[in-house]
C-alpha cells in the first residue's frame, strides 16, 4: 500500500506533466537557401505548417494573374504566408480533421483579432478594378476558409494576416479531430520583411 506522501507525489507528477502532454509540438525551422522561416504543429494525425512568403514573391504572383500594381502591393504587404494542412492518418482509416480559419485568432500588440480572410479581400475590390479571372486565381491560390481533411488528405494555400512586413504576432490555430475541438498557439511568428 502506498503512503499518503507517495500518493501526493504521484499526483503532483501527473499534474506537472499534464500541460506538457496536452500541448501540440511547434517546430520552428529556417530554410538554408531562402532564410524563410516555417512553423509546424504536429498533434495526433494533424499537421500544419506555416511558411513566410516574401512580399516580392506575393507581389509578382498576383501581378502575373492580372491584378493592378496597387492591389498586388496591398496583398503583398499584408503578411502573406503559405499554409499546408495534412491529416497524417493512413488512407482509409476513420477520423477526419476540420479546419475553419474563422475560428483562428491572432494576438498582436496585446489585442486578439481574426485573420483577414479571402472573402474580406474579395469584398473590398470594386468589380471594375479586379477581373473575374483575377478573382478566381486569388480564390484558388488562397487556403480555403473551411476545409475537411480525410485520412491521407493534404492541402495548401496562401493566407493573409493583415500586418505589415516584419511585424510579429502569436497565432491560435483551431481544428477538430474526429469531432473534438482542439487548439494550439504558435508564438513569435514574424511576417517576412521586404528584401
Amino acid at each position: 500500500m502506498l503512503s499518503r506522501k507517495s500518493c501526493l507525489n504521484s499526483v503532483l507528477i501527473v499534474f506537472t506533466l499534464f500541460p506538457v502532454l496536452a500541448m501540440a509540438a511547434v517546430i520552428r525551422s529556417v530554410d538554408e537557401q531562402t532564410a524563410l522561416v516555417s512553423w509546424k504543429i504536429n498533434e495526433g494525425d494533424f499537421e500544419l505548417q506555416l511558411t513566410q512568403l516574401l512580399p516580392d514573391q506575393t507581389r509578382a504572383f498576383f501581378l502575373a494573374r492580372g491584378f493592378s500594381k496597387q492591389i498586388a502591393n496591398s496583398i503583398a504587404t499584408s503578411c502573406i504566408m503559405q499554409i499546408i494542412g495534412r491529416n497524417r492518418a493512413q488512407q482509409g482509416m476513420p477520423g477526419s480533421i476540420d479546419v475553419d480559419l474563422k475560428l483562428w485568432r491572432m494576438l498582436h500588440n496585446g489585442m486578439e483579432r481574426p485573420l483577414k480572410l479571402k472573402q474580406q479581400w474579395d469584398s473590398e475590390w470594386p468589380d471594375d478594378k479586379v477581373s473575374d479571372a483575377a478573382r478566381l486565381a486569388f480564390r484558388w491560390a488562397t487556403f480555403p476558409t473551411r476545409q475537411n481533411f480525410s485520412s491521407g488528405d493534404f492541402g495548401w494555400g496562401m493566407t493573409s494576416f493583415g500586418l505589415v512586413p516584419g511585424e510579429r504576432f502569436d497565432l491560435k490555430v483551431v481544428w477538430s479531430a474526429a469531432g473534438t475541438r482542439k487548439d494550439a498557439w504558435i508564438r513569435g511568428i514574424q511576417c517576412a520583411e521586404e528584401r
